[in-house]
């Protein structure tokens, strides 16, 4: 299953709060976020502009004030404000609909947002419990995804509770050992046994969809674009089995969000056809291509697999 979603057991990890207001957990993915709702917040107060956002609009600055306190009122009227890039580009969006494309394009860049045509609605539901796929082992809540696991564009370090019930169940009881052995080793300040304890638990494999690889074009983009879907949330991972490598493979969701989905629809995956064959994989790749975003906007992007192979042997 091209899909493959690497995942860590451990005792604990230290999450990264979302629940914050963004100018008190600011992330690389609510930064634009938080610079736009400030500006709001000042232009009320001094009714000017941010500086430099001349630079990448094409109307004048009356128009420009125009905008943000049309903005500024729409934000205040939104329940809950927007707190997501999605959300706050949305906002834009429908707020400046009547506005000039380049207008409204300028500003969701000059914050960093994302432009329409990447933004994506999901369609595939969150399974319920009486609709978990065909082929699906187990079931894994996470604890919060802290940025610094997000590896690479398909590589995901998770973490999960292994003193609830639920999580310990399915969890490898050598797993789930080590994993409390390191804890009291950690507390004990043995901290070459909890080393050694931390070895033994990734060697087990608890550590998703191809993408490019970090070092390949559009590799950094996919990383922080898999960051900013996962940072600071709980996971909710369907596991289907293991991989060669004994890792295991399954689905990841994150508030109902399918997040194979969404790294697909915005170009910063591949489906893996050798591994999955879902034909709504292909379908939501396809969509990307024909909207050349992502890595589609290369005319013959690098597969990642043949990237790989071709590395090995030194090509």
């Amino acid at each position: 299953m091209g899909n493959a979603l690497r995942f860590l057991c451990g005792h604990f990890c230290h999450p990264t709060s979302d629940s914050l207001p963004p100018h008190a957990a600011l992330s690389s993915s609510t930064a634009g976020v938080s610079a736009l709702a400030h500006d709001l917040f000042e232009f009320e107060i001094t009714s000017q502009v941010p500086p430099g956002l001349g630079k990448h609009v094409v109307s004048s600055k009356k128009a420009q004030a125009n905008w943000y306190g049309k903005l500024a009122e729409a934000w205040k009227s939104e329940k809950p404000t927007p707190r997501t890039p999605e959300e706050a580009s949305r906002l834009v969006i429908q707020t400046l609909k009547r506005h000039q494309k380049k207008d409204v394009e300028g500003l969701l860049t000059f914050y960093g947002l994302p432009l329409p045509h990447t933004l994506v609605k999901p369609s595939a539901p969150a399974p319920t419990a009486a609709s978990i796929p065909e082929g699906v082992k187990f079931e894994l809540q996470t604890l919060p995804v802290d940025a610094k696991a997000v590896a690479d564009g398909d590589t995901v370090t998770v973490h999960v509770s292994t003193s609830h019930p639920r999580e310990s169940s399915c969890v490898p009881k050598e797993v789930r050992n080590a994993a409390l052995q390191r804890s009291r080793a950690r507390n004990a300040k043995n901290y070459a046994k909890a080393d050694a304890l931390h070895k033994t638990i990734t060697d087990a494999g608890y550590r998703g969809i191809d993408a490019p690889e970090s070092t390949m074009p559009y590799g950094k983009e996919a990383k922080e674009e898999l960051k900013r879907l996962v940072e600071g949330k709980c996971l909710r991972v369907l596991v289907y089995g293991e991989d060669r490598y004994n890792r295991c493979v399954g689905d990841l969701y994150c508030n109902g969000k399918f997040i194979q989905e969404a790294m697909l629809k915005k170009g910063f995956a591949w489906h893996y056809t050798a591994y999955d064959k879902r034909p709504e994989l292909s379908k939501w790749e396809n969509e990307a291509r024909a909207k050349r975003v992502g890595l589609w906007a290369s005319s013959n992007p690098d597969k990642p697999w043949e990237w790989r192979k071709g590395k090995r042997e030194g090509k």
